[in-house]
């Protein structure tokens, strides 16, 4: 039902630095509205259908723990900016000394959704493994908006990093 049937070798970031600290940007259209993109970034019980555990206040300038299943990740974060059901930008580890920033942009393409995800604040010589990561979580967006079940994460990582090792080789 998404574009990522078939994902394959198919990918959608592009990786660079910006203030000496890793930029991942993805982009990819789902068969879907706008609204169930959105709800399924932001609600709780569809967040755990296919990206991890989230808990806390969700709203504007509320806190909130993650645990990611695709990585293991987890941590704290907050959200800085809620414009539903347009803009989501989050900061993960903020109780570390380099706060991440993830930002999430959708728009209405007819009767589907195109979504842009920015994750900022990695260390450049990572960018290759953050890449693969953001891919695979957003691949199993796109699965749970699909109705199937998420990727071998770990096997689909291994299939994604070589492309992200080249891309990162190219940033300076």
């Amino acid at each position: 039902m998404t574009s990522n049937s078939g994902a394959g070798s198919r990918i959608l970031g592009s990786l660079r630095s910006a203030d000496g600290k890793g930029v991942v940007r993805m982009e990819d259209r789902f068969d879907t509205d706008i609204g169930d993109v959105w709800s399924a970034l932001t609600d709780p019980s569809r967040l755990v259908r296919w990206i991890g555990e989230v808990s806390g206040d969700l709203r504007l300038g509320g806190e909130y723990r993650f645990r990611f299943f695709a990585s293991g990740a987890e941590g704290t974060g907050r959200v800085e900016v809620c414009e539903p059901p347009r803009r989501l930008l989050l900061a993960h580890d903020t109780d570390q000394p380099d706060v991440r920033a993830i930002e999430a942009t959708l728009a209405a393409d007819g009767d589907k959704t195109v979504l842009v995800i920015e994750e900022r604040g990695m260390p450049v010589n990572l960018l290759a493994a953050y890449g693969a990561g953001v891919q695979v979580h957003v691949e199993d967006l796109g699965a749970h908006l699909a109705r199937r079940e998420r990727c071998d994460s770990d096997a689909r990582w291994d299939e994604l990093q070589p492309a992200y090792e080249k891309l990162a080789a190219s940033i300076g």
